[in-house]
């Protein structure tokens, strides 16, 4: 069992609250993300014989000792997963995460957009109320919202809305011409305020956030997930989305294929999203079972919730363990407090974790 020493992603739409206070730090700095994991964007360190390694090179030293004989089969001599905490204050980029295939495709070809070979399916847990667009509305309703805008120049996408074209909505509004976007915005944001309600009130918001982006209409053409604490969102391959705003446990595919279409200063490439895009495909609310597991339809990852009392893990599979809140024990030998995390190698393939606090722990989800 390792202590790991974990990046943090200062994004500009990170909170300067939640992340320092938990890593006993004092407010001020914008954080965003603390990872955890192997990812070469930013991986977790460790400290084995007195030297630091990245997590990445104590795997790629002893991959099946590491990860297990099963995950070295399914996934390759890598950590399929990567753990994260995500603290928002502000929304997201509007984006979509392609499938494996197309992800293989992508890399293959060298093709900017795909920074790796595979897939990145994910899941948010939330810590704090969590707000999320994810999935197309359905026509009608998406066409009924932007109508009562009242804006004559949003006429031809309302009309592909009711007709049920949705892919030919999102490329309108998106690509909307350059030298008209402020004023459509503009338009839309006075429009929004003068309607009220959550979702016009979202739209309002992200206005004064990015006052030349047609992309502000997102909470009139996606559907609005809401999470309160303990409660997951799970979004495979094609789901247009972005996050609102809120403090989570995220789990994911180690990848990091993004295509973005708005609400970023990142680039962003409609084509190329709307390419992966599956307007029908829509995000899955996962309960934890009994045993507080939260299992998601994808191999790579799956996520074990302890809010007090026991754990047991079994089985040869690389896992780590953070804790939340409060404090918990990994065997008889580790103790871990809030924003404490560690690694725990497939060579242990027995394992208890106790205590009062609130621990997350990730693992393969084979």
């Amino acid at each position: 069992m390792d202590l790991l020493t974990n990046p943090v992603k200062d994004y500009d739409w990170g909170s300067t609250t939640e992340l320092p206070a938990l890593l006993g730090l004092p407010p001020g700095r914008t954080m965003a993300e603390l990872w955890l994991g192997a990812h070469p964007s930013g991986p977790s360190t460790l400290e084995r014989g007195g030297r630091t390694y990245t997590l990445a090179e104590v795997i790629g030293a002893d991959p099946v000792g590491e990860l297990g004989a099963a995950t070295v089969d399914r996934f390759g001599p890598r950590l399929p997963f990567l753990l994260k905490l995500l603290s928002a204050s502000r929304a997201l980029s509007l984006q979509v995460h392609p499938s494996d295939e197309q992800a293989r495709q992508g890399y293959a070809r060298r093709d900017p957009h795909y920074a790796d070979a595979s897939a990145k399916p994910e899941m948010v847990v939330a810590l704090t109320e969590f707000s999320a667009l994810a999935g197309m509305r359905q026509g009608p309703q998406a066409a009924d919202l932007l109508a009562r805008l009242g804006l004559p120049e949003l006429g031809p996408v309302v009309a592909a809305l009711a007709r049920g074209d949705l892919t030919g909505a999102l490329d309108t509004v998106l690509t909307w011409p350059r030298p008209a976007r402020h004023g459509l915005v503009a338009a839309v944001a006075a429009a929004a305020r003068g309607l009220g309600g959550q979702d016009f009130g979202a739209t309002a918001r992200l206005a004064d956030q990015h006052p030349d982006d047609p992309a502000v209409l997102a909470p009139l053409l996606l559907r609005r997930h809401t999470l309160a604490p303990g409660q997951a969102l799970y979004l495979p391959a094609g789901v247009l989305h972005t996050y609102l705003g809120g403090f989570a446990v995220e789990v994911m595919g180690a990848s990091d294929n993004v295509l973005r279409a708005g609400l970023t200063g990142k680039p962003v490439d409609v084509p190329a999203l709307l390419a992966v895009t599956d307007v029908s495909a829509q995000p899955e609310h996962v309960v934890a079972d009994e045993t507080g597991a939260y299992r998601p339809h994808c191999p790579q990852f799956r996520l074990h919730r302890l809010t007090g009392g026991t754990l047991r893990l079994t089985r040869a599979l690389p896992r780590i363990l953070l804790c939340t809140r409060g404090a918990v024990t990994a065997g008889d030998s580790i103790t871990l407090h809030a924003g404490q995390s560690i690694f725990l190698p497939a060579r242990h393939d027995s394992l208890t974790v106790s205590g009062e606090g609130t621990a997350y722990c990730a693992e393969p989800g084979i």
